[in-house]
């Protein structure tokens, strides 16, 4: 009886931690982090968005396989609204087997410029060999299926009159012409709340990773990454570690489609978290607080935190378990199967996913799924080098 009683003792203490271990995780990084973050912006000015046409700009759009859609993307580049003498165009071709190196080639006679490699090695590699043809003083890098705003580039170029920055993230929104992606609704919340994380650390002092489909660095702070290294989260720390600043220009916007399923999503974001936990850990120096109080401050509340958001799930989880005997923690047990139930039906039902209240948990779910394979990879050394589009 003794020993029974010790042992249920011991799993009530056990829930109990792994509970409150959960839940401060989970309460800080969705809460608390964007609370302190508001806070401290409200201390600061707000940065007036301006535009400019003053710094040469080459763009830098990297494309495998894009036959479909690299002739759109470059029309719609050739009509933004900037000198068009001040803007140089290159469309690096990673490895493409299929008629996107043709397509591009059509567009010779209109200034537009073609790096085409031979052996795929991904799209940081492709952008490091594309910025030695580049000769403009900031770097705008994008992607074949990104559609920007009119104006974006004026914008981007705008954050450039502060002589401290050294790198800056548009604005980056998804889009379901359809209306019918079961990760489309999911898709736009996360990247709402992304977008609103961005403007508040621009306004306190720096970002901490850019908008891979359309950020900028000048081109004398660029520096060359290893192929497997995500470049729009490593590219910006090594620019902090040079002594400038990342803004955010939020009016320097930019569109993509949303993934058309579930398994599309689920496999772009292992490679990107994955990625992004090696770029991470490739500049540990600015994870230390006494060298980069505020830097590491967001890296570890805005990037680690929201990595490690699968472990406090699984421990709140096994916590509410434990728990159970515990009329509330019981409710929160069944609440929570209840809750991956209405994910698991929305994967395995495609037309429950269609509808908008049940895309939100399975997006949940598929993101941090992915964030947990993710930091497996890792573990076991598991690289990712090349990309596979997803948005069709």
């Amino acid at each position: 009886m003794t020993a029974l009683f010790a042992g249920n003792h011991f799993s009530l203490l056990a829930g109990a931690f792994l509970c409150g271990f959960a839940f401060f995780g989970i309460a800080y990084t969705y809460v608390g982090y964007p609370l302190l973050l508001w806070i401290a912006s409200r201390l600061r000015d707000p940065i007036c968005s301006t535009q400019s046409e003053q710094p040469s700009l080459t763009i830098i759009i990297a494309a495998s396989n894009e036959a479909a859609g690299i002739g759109k993307k470059l029309e719609h580049t050739l009509a933004l609204n900037y000198p068009r003498e001040k803007v140089q165009i290159i469309v690096v071709s990673d490895g493409s087997d299929d008629a996107t190196d043709d397509i591009v080639r059509k567009f010779a006679n209109r200034g537009v410029e073609l790096v085409s490699i031979n052996r795929r090695m991904g799209k940081t590699n492709a952008q490091n060999i594309a910025v030695c043809h580049a000769h403009n003083s900031v770097l705008i890098f994008s992607d074949a299926t990104t559609l920007f705003d009119s104006n974006a580039l004026r914008y981007l170029a705008g954050a450039y009159r502060d002589p401290s920055v050294g790198a800056v993230s548009g604005r980056y929104d998804y889009y379901d012409p359809t209306l019918g992606s079961p990760s489309g609704l999911g898709s736009a919340t996360f990247w709402n709340l992304e977008n609103w994380i961005k403007r508040l650390q621009s306004r306190t002092y720096s970002l901490s990773g850019c908008c891979g489909c359309i950020y900028s660095v000048r081109s004398d702070l660029y520096t060359t990454l290893p192929p497997s290294i995500i470049s729009d989260l490593v590219q910006p720390l090594h620019i902090l570690l040079k002594g400038h600043r990342v803004v955010f220009a939020e009016k320097a916007q930019a569109w993509e489609e949303v993934t058309v399923s579930t398994r599309g999503e689920f496999s772009m974001r292992v490679r990107v978290a994955t990625r992004g936990m090696r770029g991470l850990l490739s500049v540990p120096q600015l994870l230390l607080p006494w060298k980069y109080p505020w830097i590491s401050f967001q890296l570890l509340s805005h990037k680690v935190m929201r990595w490690c958001i699968p472990v406090f799930l699984l421990s709140f989880l096994a916590g509410s378990f434990l728990l159970s005997p515990v009329p509330l923690f019981r409710f929160l047990l069944f609440a929570q199967i209840a809750f991956y139930l209405f994910a698991l039906a929305s994967h395995m039902v495609p037309v429950l996913g269609h509808w908008r209240p049940l895309s939100l948990p399975l997006y949940f779910c598929t993101i941090n799924a992915a964030f947990l394979l993710g930091m497996l990879h890792v573990i076991r050394g598991h690289h990712f080098t090349v990309w596979q589009p997803q948005r069709r």
